[in-house]
């Protein structure tokens, strides 16, 4: 079933990033721009530059992704204990947590921009594989369990993230996987035995 608060998040970044396909003004005013967020008042732009996109690609690989993964961790993970609204929480502060790095890394850097819901979308990933780390997940067709696809993830975001030789947002996929993580096991840290249990039972 289809979650209220994942339908809400991908009607409004799907509407908010075509107005700024077509509006350069609306695009500048929402981009994660860290060498203009010189004060406290253009700290909104760690949210805001997470319902905006680069292209139609970008948008609709995040939004797939949300589409698949964003059912089932709020109606399975926070849904289970009543609190389906800490599935927003997750979300919002994916993508505010995963922009910091690069906030902080880039605060100098007068060409640096960024965009996109990579953190949020990794957040709601990584509940779900700490949830379910032994589920199938496709990856171009290719079935491959949760975990081990999680740590590839991890591995390549975070040595991409060292090189930094392309215009893949490779920290706010790393920061925003960690804290979903994260998130996910202080909510309800039983989870955790939940979580050994399974890795020790591995299924595909």
């Amino acid at each position: 079933m289809m979650g209220t608060y994942t339908i809400i998040i991908l009607v409004i970044t799907v509407l908010v990033s075509i107005a700024a396909f077509n509006n350069d003004e609306l695009m500048g005013r929402l981009i994660l721009y860290p060498r203009y967020m010189d004060s406290p008042a253009e700290y909104y732009r760690l949210l805001t530059s997470g319902f905006i996109h680069a292209d139609w690609n970008h948008l609709i690989f995040n939004m797939l992704a949300l589409f698949f993964f964003g059912p089932f961790v709020e109606n399975n993970v926070f849904g289970a204990l009543g609190i389906h609204q800490m599935f927003l929480v997750l979300y919002l502060a994916g993508i505010v947590v995963a922009s910091l790095p690069s906030f902080l890394k880039n605060r100098n850097n007068s060409y640096y921009r960024a965009l996109g819901a990579s953190g949020g979308i990794s957040a709601v990933l990584f509940s779900f594989i700490y949830w379910e780390p032994w589920a199938r997940i496709y990856i171009w067709f290719i079935p491959c369990p949760a975990i081990l696809a999680g740590v590839g993830y991890l591995g390549y975001s975070a040595y991409m993230s060292g090189k930094g030789r392309d215009n893949v947002g490779h920290d706010a996929h790393l920061w925003g996987a960690v804290f979903g993580l994260v998130f996910t096991f202080f909510y309800d840290p039983t989870h955790g035995q939940n979580f050994i249990i399974q890795l020790m039972s591995p299924h595909f």
